[in-house]
């Protein structure tokens, strides 16, 4: 039986998981928010819509209002995978988004984490 892809998964069941994992570290659904809408362009309206639809997760970034052009500057690995390196747009998102919620549980504010530094900077500090 062939596994199901992450983008078959419908959105409304993948987005609790991204909340608890940053809510069980002491963050909030609101920051986890403002990640899913930097990156998407979604408004806070249309995320809780969709936390009940049964849109696919793929879906959800194909449809997103305005994918972010700055997502490009998030570097780091996912899964012992580098996201800059991923071929394909949609898993690329997903695994943005995953090392956007990774770095938010882990300490991180949204605003370091939307508006990265350089490597260049990140020497010198």
């Amino acid at each position: 039986m062939a596994r199901k892809s992450i983008t078959d998964y419908p959105f409304a069941q993948i987005y609790p998981l991204l909340i608890a994992k940053v809510t069980k570290k002491g963050r909030t659904q609101e920051e986890a928010d403002q990640l899913i809408r930097w990156l998407t362009g979604y408004s806070a309206g249309q995320i809780h819509d969709l936390e009940t639809s049964d849109i696919p997760y793929g879906a959800f970034f194909e449809n997103a209002p305005s994918i972010n052009p700055d997502f490009a500057k998030i570097h780091g690995k996912i899964c012992g995978i580098r996201v800059e390196e991923i071929a394909d747009p949609a898993i690329r998102l997903i695994r943005v988004l995953d090392l956007m919620i990774d770095q938010l549980a882990k300490g991180k504010s949204v605003e370091a984490i939307t508006h990265p530094r350089p490597k260049a900077e990140q020497s010198k500090a």
